[in-house]
């Protein structure tokens, strides 16, 4: 939107970006669909789990100490307090997968000199939780003063249980990376340490300037803002498996007949 910040050039980009934004969505959710199975629980930990297989392998001995060492650190600390002990099998109900956009918070400096609190929304970035556990509940659930320790616990558990299977299941990850849904994981400041998995495709959003997002506030009634795409990341997108090919080839032919 260089030189061209008003709120006309803003709706034509709002609009590819959420033209965009549903059909990656779509295309996303097919794939975890397929990928579920893979991801749950109980494929990665077994009989850790309740309803687990009755098998103890290796595998999910080594994934539960790493869930184990993770909710020592991130459960017992601020903002959740909750006691150290994880006793199995573990009792949590994630059968299928989530997708939430995400949203936060941003102080638009408006021409008079005055702020404007917005809360923005990332669009083309979204978090992968089991259902039921998306973000804005678990924020809910800590401002909630007279919340209940068990859900908040299984809140915690939904996350820690996710970025484990993640990380141990590099093959998923790996296929994901080439479809062009790289996971990656992040940490937000009102979560503490807990690791929050992110999906996304390599597309990037971004906000206009302060006096366009006050404006779109006033002219709209709501203080919420949609950052926009960057158009020119849709062409510079690149197939990652079409580049090792052609690595491989240049490696093998002589540069005159090289692709």
């Amino acid at each position: 939107m260089n030189g061209r910040d008003s709120i006309q050039s803003l709706l034509v980009l709002r609009k590819l970006t959420r033209a965009v934004t549903e059909a990656v969505r779509i295309q996303m959710i097919g794939h975890l669909a397929t990928l579920t199975p893979l991801l749950k629980p109980s494929a990665m930990l077994g009989d850790y789990m309740q309803g687990g297989q009755k098998e103890l392998t290796r595998k999910a001995e080594k994934a539960f100490k790493q869930l184990q060492t993770l909710y020592e650190a991130v459960a017992t600390a601020q903002p959740f307090n909750l006691p150290r002990e994880l006793t199995p099998p573990l009792s949590l109900v994630a059968e299928s997968l989530e997708i939430t956009p995400y949203d936060y918070s941003h102080v638009a400096e408006a021409a008079s000199g005055r702020s404007r609190p917005i809360l923005v929304r990332a669009p083309l970035t979204w978090t992968l939780t089991y259902s039921g556990f998306g973000p804005s509940r678990l924020q809910e659930l800590l401002n909630t003063r007279l919340r209940s320790a068990d859900e908040l616990r299984n809140f915690i558990l939904s996350y820690l249980v996710m970025h484990v299977v993640i990380a141990n299941q590099t093959g998923v990850t790996q296929m994901l990376e080439g479809l062009r849904f790289p996971i990656s994981t992040v940490k937000l400041p009102e979560f503490g340490d807990l690791p929050i998995t992110r999906i996304g495709p390599p597309i990037s959003t971004t906000r206009p300037p302060d006096a366009v997002i006050v404006e779109s506030a006033e002219l709209t009634g709501m203080d919420a803002f949609e950052e926009v795409l960057k158009v020119e990341d849709l062409s510079a997108l690149k197939d990652p498996f079409k580049d090792r090919l052609l690595e491989i080839a240049h490696q093998h032919l002589p540069q005159s007949i090289a692709p």
